[in-house]
């Protein structure tokens, strides 16, 4: 944590809701009750506190990024549909990284042409509005429709505004392992012919147990992202960076005998 205290708020003494209780006081919240909701809020502050984490690097102020993913996170409670049957925390956080993201962009240090802003700005109002209609996702093509500009201006113009990130930025972290940004992107050369010829890269591969190697084999050989490689075979994002990194020390230690 950045510090005990953000906004007036002692980080280390928030409160955490088991699934049930969040279940209880949604019911609860849905009936009006305010101090539902206000329970509901202080009980998920400290996922707040996580995402705001991976805006360290922007320079931003600690205390208005909180304050602005809060704003996120009711927003999610107003929207959040019980049918949907998922968690209301993999609901949230997109939720939440969205307002900080919009937050960022108001206050971007590039200098963007307001034509441009307008436009993105424009493009992002009316994809939400169609979402909201539709319940689904509507291509570059279907909001470039419905707001009358081109569509490469939209894709252009939505690209001006996002704020640059680096390769090391962190996506996702359990306590053991941290996700970057640099272990989802996919090796186009890998999908080519430049694959490793060394026979005794073979022989290390060939000593890993059988979903390691399956692991390498996807990863290094046909250059498929950590997240590709988890909806493949079944796992999650975080096993497959563990199983990944136990693979490749012990080959290391292979090829250094």
């Amino acid at each position: 944590m950045y510090k005990v205290e953000i906004c007036g708020v002692n980080t280390s003494k928030l409160p955490l809701l088991t699934e049930e209780e969040k279940k209880t006081l949604f019911d609860r919240i849905q009936k009006g009750d305010t101090d539902a909701r206000e329970k509901f809020i202080k009980g998920n502050l400290r996922l707040v506190l996580s995402i705001i984490q991976r805006f360290s690097n922007t320079g931003e102020n600690i205390d208005d990024l909180f304050q602005i993913g809060c704003i996120g996170l009711m927003k999610s409670i107003d929207h959040f549909d019980v049918t949907m049957n998922v968690k209301f925390s993999t609901y949230a956080v997109p939720m939440i990284i969205g307002e900080v993201r919009r937050y960022l962009r108001d206050n971007n240090s590039i200098r963007v042409s307001r034509s441009v802003r307008d436009t993105a700005y424009k493009a992002i109002y009316a994809k939400e509005a169609m979402m909201k209609e539709s319940e689904k996702e509507p291509t570059i093509e279907e909001v470039a429709q419905k707001i009358g500009i081109k569509a490469e201006n939209i894709v252009l113009a939505l690209d001006a505004i996002q704020n640059p990130v680096s390769l090391y930025e962190p996506v996702y972290g359990d306590g053991t392992d941290t996700l970057h940004i640099m272990d989802q992107i996919s090796d186009k050369k890998n999908l080519e012919e430049n694959w490793v010829e060394d026979i005794s890269l073979r022989d290390a591969m060939n000593r890993l147990g059988e979903r390691e190697r399956h692991i390498i084999d996807l990863r290094f050989y046909e250059g498929k992202t950590q997240m590709e490689v988890a909806d493949e075979i079944g796992i999650s994002q975080a096993q497959v960076s563990r199983l990944e990194k136990h693979a490749l020390r012990s080959m290391r230690n292979y090829l250094r005998n």
